[in-house]
């Protein structure tokens, strides 16, 4: 393990406390430009996520109404009401989004898988870079915020649906994330800055409770207009 990921796992908490747990249960609003634009608005105004820690398996409630449950894998979504009755399906989710364009429109489905493998990755980090397959290196410090940022380089293994197979993950003075930099494949390779704020501890675990995503330049500074995705949370539990 890096240096920086050793600091920025024991400021999150420690590897040995996050090894107690097996799945993290958020609640939380999500919305953004991005929704506005793809005409899908409004669906996770409140919902409650809860996210597996030792494999991609995402259950999101309230999905897009107050008895609607979206369960997730990287290969399966399915919709279904808290009775259990089925209401969508789709396999291979990713393929949904083949010759899309920035103008394309998003049913439930594509948020969902959007949104799901999205928050599995935030939620896991920085812990998500200890796991097996994951490769990291430091790269160059960022000055941001009239402070110097440590970054990694993560490339994630195969078979792990997420933005992109390398983001930028950085890091402040007392090891917090404070910014999550990728481009997102399905939507044509657009950036986003992923800035974390708003840190309280859960169970011995500290979470930022609050995310705000921007694009950035070919300079990789923040564009500030539009908020593309911004996350607030509510409380975390983990088991």
């Amino acid at each position: 393990m890096s240096d920086l990921l050793e600091l920025a796992v024991a400021a999150h908490g420690g590897l040995a406390r996050w090894n107690r747990f097996r799945a993290l249960r958020a609640k939380m609003a999500i919305r953004g430009a991005i929704f506005e634009a793809k005409r899908i608005a409004g669906l996770q105004d409140d919902v409650t996520y809860e996210v597996q820690l030792r494999e991609e398996r995402v259950t999101v409630d309230q999905f897009g109404g107050s008895n609607r449950r979206l369960r997730f894998l990287p290969s399966r979504l399915v919709l279904e009401s808290f009775e259990g009755d089925i209401i969508e399906t789709r396999d291979n989710p990713r393929d949904a989004f083949k010759d899309h364009t920035a103008d394309s429109p998003w049913d439930a489905l594509h948020l969902g898988y959007f949104s799901s493998y999205a928050l599995w990755t935030y939620l896991n980090l920085p812990f998500l870079y200890t796991y097996p397959g994951f490769v990291v290196e430091e790269i160059a410090p960022w000055p941001e915020a009239g402070e110097e940022w440590r970054r990694l380089k993560a490339t994630f293994p195969e078979g792990v649906a997420s933005h992109a197979p390398e983001q930028v993950t950085y890091f402040g003075p007392d090891g917090l994330m404070c910014r999550h930099d990728y481009t997102v494949e399905v939507l044509g390779g657009a950036t986003g800055a992923n800035y974390s704020a708003g840190y309280r501890d859960f169970q011995g675990i500290k979470v930022p409770t609050t995310r705000r995503v921007y694009s950035y330049d070919a300079q990789g500074h923040k564009v500030p207009e539009p908020v593309l995705v911004a996350i607030d949370i509510e409380g975390v539990s983990f088991s």
